[in-house]
């Protein structure tokens, strides 16, 4: 039922509100804008602005391919003008509002990393990919959410650090995967955490290399795991969709260049990052992180029955 429903309780709160601010739209979950903005990111891989916007565009889609002006579908989108409705279309849709194609040609839905889409005025529609209620045999995308979400756990009590207990070096020597330098401190763990996905999707995207040399103050990490999680979560579900995990890429970023299956290169990263979790975890413990600080428990069993259920018993 819908009101057992917290995830769609939280979705209701995003596309309900009057008015597009995160105060308004946590208002109508009841929570506080920093709660409902995790929430949300947690619950659907996108942030509440970013989420209402794109489901926004959906039906003003929708609209269109049913007669609406791209007047009428920009106010109903809550766009104070056409101008900028056109803009954020065309960014969005790759053409300007009057090239909609019909229904018959192409749908209406926008690339999300969630499976939550307009389905029509009354209907919300969340694929049956959605991003906490897994089938029980979906073990890929358990471990995938739950890797993205321990790594927001631990950034958030490392944030309750000074920068220098961030980068005093705690395993000296430590160096799980030698090409990407040091795991020695906080700081380094944190960093090669956020960063880690970021040279396999340029290089599945086709995209030109990333910078990586990025500022490592806990908040900036913050922020670039908050852009780099959606992006990896929609190619993993991408890559599902299509029964792709055999695909092979040529890995023009590597000098040599090298080639990788799809599969393989998933398997690397959950496979490191599931180390380099633990490593952040002991150091945080180095540096005596207070318990109202400390991470939760990283065990993939209470981790589903938190963000199912809110707790820790079984469900």
């Amino acid at each position: 039922m819908r009101e057992n429903d917290p995830l769609r309780r939280l979705l209701d709160a995003v596309l309900d509100a009057d008015g597009s601010s995160l105060e308004e739209m946590a208002a109508g979950a009841h929570l506080s804008p920093f709660h409902f903005h995790r929430s949300v990111r947690a619950g659907a891989g996108e942030t509440p602005a970013a989420l209402r916007r794109r489901v926004a565009l959906e039906q003003a889609a929708w609209s269109l391919q049913r007669g609406t002006s791209a007047t009428d579908a920009a106010f109903a989108a809550g766009y104070d003008s056409l101008e900028g409705f056109s803009r954020a279309f065309r960014r969005a849709y790759g053409h300007p509002p009057s090239a909609m194609p019909p229904p018959r040609e192409r749908g209406h839905w926008l690339p999300a990393p969630n499976g939550i889409h307009f389905h029509s005025p009354t209907v919300l529609y969340v694929d049956a990919g959605g991003v906490r209620e897994h089938p029980a045999g979906d073990v890929l995308a358990l471990l995938v959410s739950h890797d993205l979400d321990d790594i927001d756990a631990l950034l958030d009590s490392a944030a309750a650090l000074d920068e220098d207990a961030c980068r005093r070096v705690r395993l000296p020597g430590s160096a799980p995967r030698a090409w990407d330098g040091p795991d020695t401190s906080i700081t380094e763990v944190l960093r090669h955490l956020v960063i880690s996905k970021e040279p396999w999707l340029a290089s599945i995207e086709g995209a030109a290399a990333p910078d990586l040399d990025v500022p490592d103050a806990v908040p900036a990490l913050r922020e670039r795991h908050r852009d780099v999680a959606p992006r990896w979560l929609a190619m993993i579900r991408d890559v599902e969709r299509r029964g792709a995990w055999q695909d092979r890429i040529v890995d023009a970023l590597c000098e040599p260049p090298e080639s990788f299956l799809l599969a393989e290169i998933v398997a690397h990263e959950l496979t490191f990052s599931a180390h380099r979790r633990q490593l952040a975890r002991w150091m945080l413990a180095d540096a005596g992180i207070g318990p109202e600080h400390a991470p939760p428990d990283p065990d993939p069993i209470l981790w589903r029955r938190r963000t199912l259920t809110g707790g820790d018993a079984p469900s």
